[in-house]
């Protein structure tokens, strides 16, 4: 059985983010709390390996955290969904400067592979073999383990130095989808009312909750979708569906109206170290 535990919840300058002083980020630094920036641990307890679904800004404390799920088990991979700040930074601790790994595989899309190997400080990580690239082609199937499978799929997204992806990973008895990151649901070339019922987890963007988060941005700029559209989209699909990816801003990160309003329909906010076995 494989297992998904979930490494952190936050947008991509985490909580608290620098410079912020807003009602969350005061909290947070008053009680010393912090919410990791959304990533994803897969561990295959039988080949003793386990998988990092993007390497964030808390790569340290997420690489820690799952030496102490895995056990024995060692990194056998890194899979990037795209080349945003929470994202793949966190490659930099595999250099030589910190860990000085050696030919850890980084899974990702044939632009984001160019990227890393074309622009420095990444292309360092390649030419010294702290790393090796590998392809993953958007919508096929590839076998990270006898038990465990991924598919990348592109979602729409700000595109800058990369594509982007969500993934599905599949275990022998359940699978999980991971999507941290989307511009809209209806610019996606597929139904997200499909997809998550397609899956039996499903880790969705929700980056935020009303557009009154940020006043004097456009959130239709910034992208993602608002978790109230999200859910009434999602309501009565069956699928355990949890929102991550929260920014800094989001009063789904604290006891309020807005949390008790979507866990009464049937949502919940993905915490750092969930766990499911697929």
């Amino acid at each position: 059985m494989i297992q998904a535990i979930l490494l952190g919840n936050a947008q991509d300058a985490g909580v608290p983010q620098a410079g912020c002083g807003c009602d969350n980020c005061r909290a947070a630094w008053a009680n010393g709390a912090q919410n990791w920036v959304s990533a994803l641990g897969l561990l295959d307890a039988d080949s003793a390996e386990w998988f990092l679904i993007d390497a964030t800004p808390d790569f340290r404390e997420q690489f820690h955290a799952m030496q102490i799920a895995a056990g024995p088990a060692r990194l056998a991979g890194i899979l990037i969904t795209h080349a945003h700040i929470g994202h793949y930074t966190g490659l930099i601790h595999l250099g030589y400067e910190v860990m000085a790994a050696r030919d850890v595989p980084v899974y990702g899309t044939q632009r984001l592979i160019d990227f890393l190997s074309g622009h420095a400080p990444w292309r360092q990580l390649v030419t010294q073999r702290n790393i090796t690239l590998r392809c993953l082609a958007p919508g096929e199937w590839h076998s990270l383990t006898p038990a465990l499978a991924v598919q990348p799929l592109n979602v729409p997204h700000r595109d800058e130095w990369s594509d982007t992806v969500c993934f599905i990973a599949r275990g022998a008895a359940r699978s999980l989808l991971y999507l941290p990151d989307i511009d809209s649901w209806d610019a996606w070339d597929r139904p997200v009312q499909d997809m998550v019922g397609s899956v039996d987890i499903a880790l969705l963007d929700g980056s935020f909750f009303s557009p009154d988060e940020l006043p004097g941005r456009d959130l239709a700029a910034i992208g993602h979708p608002l978790v109230v559209d999200t859910a009434r989209r999602l309501h009565g699909l069956g699928a355990d569906v949890r929102f991550i990816h929260l920014n800094h801003s989001n009063p789904l990160l604290r006891s309020s109206p807005e949390r008790e309003w979507l866990e009464s329909r049937g949502f919940r906010i993905g915490q750092a170290n969930d766990c499911w076995e697929i």
